[in-house]
């Protein structure tokens, strides 16, 4: 399929998950990019399995989590083998409960992810023009003109953004001249996709072995008797060309201490792994998401899902600049809001993989006789429990240093930057049970009040919100009942009081104020968001 526009609004350069998320949530907002891959088609051969609970809280959003949900299954836990022995266990039922519609780590592979966006992009008449390849980037004054490549043909097109979701080795990073600094890990590591015979590895629970000489890791997929198993290879394989599972299954029998009974094998693999960040994630007009501004080891499966939230958190401000109902310096928060996350993560997981590789004496004492020990123990807090689950899912990501958060409130618990908090609501007219995300379904900012408020007071609301912003904000009111006092109980609301939320389109909360001061209301939305 050839591109036939000379021009589009949005140039997305990689079809990943990533890239994938970019372009479904820009046609949420009514842009149509045009998104390309130099690859021939989606592929099976993914590495990424783990959805957590923040990505599925997207998904709901977009209303495709059903599928997901069927597709995939939950993880029961993790199983920490050490020298063959099981050492600890963690278990991860209701661990997030009450903190998320979905308190566990989902299972579903990164194929059936970008499939997923795939069906959305075609449901939205959005296709992808697979088997092009982007060969230069030239930025002029208010535009990007790119060269592509499909077979034989070169054509030149001009977009107003260019978005780079083209994976560690991304051309418009390259075209960009923006640094990607880190490093490679010494070891090179497989990935299999197998069907095993192997009634005691629990098809429900992720399976570690470390040892001495390195480690595995089993992890069910959905589909029974199932696994994606990595592991780093032996030092006499490194560099070896065209290795197979067979040439590997005596080390890794060793290094799981299991009699593996392997009934097919559907793919195997061989890479290096790295830890790499860009200097910066955007050069005026290109943006980069995903592994094209971040590569990281896959300790706690947070790779895929970094991904796709920083495409959650650039789309909106994006389409809104194109729509020309947001002005341009909304674009300066994507990179000041995702770098310090992808810099925390790149140092947490660096550090993790540095531990569990180690082959020095010490390390190996620690991870036989200490670090079960320690499991246990601190598995055995609840409050650590839910700590470890608040960042492995990443719903305890905060923006509160970033510019277009305004916390007027005197609230210490919640404060603006933060994720909105997953709440049951009961609609008291409606005499049934949502609860705060849902009312963040649609496009567009979502202004909550909360505390009692008198007839004339909400028409004068509703007018004012008509008159300055229609199609931009929806309007939610939530009076005191106790049916909902958790709901004020959480934001810290007593008595009499009021409070006035407004949620972003990516479910952060903007602004939270102490009183239903429309001034103040406009203050933020026009000078500190810049709503045009």
């Amino acid at each position: 399929m050839t591109i036939t526009e000379s021009h589009t609004k949005v140039l997305i350069v990689g079809a990943g998950p990533s890239g994938l998320m970019m372009a479904a949530q820009l046609l949420r907002y009514g842009v149509q990019p045009v998104i390309i891959d130099i690859k021939q088609g989606p592929t099976n051969e993914s590495k990424a399995l783990a959805v957590q609970a923040r990505s599925l809280e997207i998904y709901r959003q977009m209303g495709v989590i059903d599928r997901i949900m069927e597709g995939g299954k939950r993880a029961t836990g993790i199983c920490f083998n050490v020298e063959g022995k099981k050492a600890a266990n963690l278990s991860f039922t209701n661990v997030g409960e009450a903190q998320t519609p979905f308190p566990f780590i989902h299972l579903y592979q990164q194929s059936k992810n970008e499939r997923l966006l795939l069906d959305f992009l075609t449901l939205n008449c959005c296709p992808v023009y697979w088997q092009t390849t982007l060969i230069s980037l030239t930025q002029n004054t208010g535009q990007v003109e790119v060269q592509l490549q499909s077979g034989d043909q070169l054509s030149t097109i001009t977009c107003d953004y260019v978005v780079g979701a083209d994976g560690a080795h991304s051309a418009v990073r390259k075209q960009s001249q923006i640094a990607f600094n880190g490093d490679t890990y010494g070891h090179e590591f497989y990935l299999a996709d197998v069907e095993l015979d192997n009634k005691e590895l629990d098809e429900d629970e992720v399976q570690l072995f470390l040892s001495k000489d390195g480690f595995s890791g089993f992890f069910p997929m959905p589909e029974a008797h199932r696994f994606r198993i990595i592991g780093n290879l032996p030092d006499e394989f490194d560099k070896k060309e065209d290795l197979k599972v067979e040439d590997i299954l005596s080390y890794l029998k060793k290094i799981a201490c299991l009699q593996l009974n392997i009934v097919q094998i559907n793919w195997f693999t061989t890479y290096k792994l790295h830890h790499r960040m860009a200097d910066k994630f955007s050069q005026g007009r290109c943006f980069l998401v995903g592994d094209a501004a971040h590569i990281h080891s896959p300790v706690g499966g947070q790779g895929m899902n970094t991904g796709l939230q920083d495409a959650y958190n650039l789309a909106w401000k994006m389409a809104g600049v194109v729509n020309q109902q947001l002005n341009l310096k909304i674009l300066n928060s994507y990179a000041a809001e995702r770098m310090p996350i992808a810099k925390e993560l790149l140092s947490t997981t660096d550090r993790v993989f540095t531990i569990v590789m180690s082959r020095n004496w010490l390390a190996g004492v620690f991870k036989e006789l200490l670090m079960p020990r320690l499991l246990k123990f601190v598995w055995g807090k609840k409050t650590i429990r839910e700590a470890f689950f608040k960042r492995v899912s990443q719903i305890n990501i905060n923006y509160r240093e970033s510019n277009i958060s305004l916390h007027l409130s005197q609230s210490i618990h919640i404060k603006a930057g933060d994720r909105l908090p997953y709440l049951k609501v009961f609609d008291e007219k409606k005499q049934e049970e949502t609860d705060l995300h849902e009312w963040c379904s649609k496009p567009g900012f979502t202004f909550i009040v909360l505390g009692k408020l008198a007839e004339t007071d909400l028409f004068t609301l509703a007018k004012w919100i008509t008159q300055n912003y229609p199609a931009m904000l929806n309007f939610f009111y939530l009076p005191l009942s106790s049916k909902n006092q958790q709901v004020f109980d959480t934001f810290e609301v007593k008595g009499n009081q009021k409070k006035a939320l407004i949620i972003r389109p990516d479910m952060h909360i903007g602004f939270i104020n102490d009183a239903v001061d429309m001034a103040l209301m406009d203050n933020y939305l026009r000078n500190v968001v810049g709503i045009a």
